[in-house]
């Protein structure tokens, strides 16, 4: 049985931008990833200066003043963030 390996391209954020109803990411491989801010309750509640001050990761976004991490990965399977 031979193993399948799928190329995902380059998944490192660059640029982070919110519109009235969506997250949007640019990745470094120059695709863009739109998700309903519904899914993130966190961001959606947040201040524009909250929703500012965010840390670029390897895979993934950090708000350290909501304590809200996203990965990339989950973005691109349509996963919504998890209650916490």
């Amino acid at each position: 049985m031979s193993t399948l390996e799928i190329e995902v391209g380059d998944l490192q954020p660059r640029k982070v931008e919110f519109t009235a109803g969506e997250l949007v990411v640019t990745l470094a491989d120059g695709r863009k990833i739109a998700t309903p801010l519904d899914w993130y309750p966190r961001l959606k509640s947040a201040s524009m200066q909250e929703r500012a001050n965010f840390e670029l990761m390897p895979m993934g976004i950090h708000w350290p003043d909501l304590d809200e991490d996203l990965g990339i990965a989950g973005m691109l399977k349509g996963r919504a963030a998890a209650a916490k």
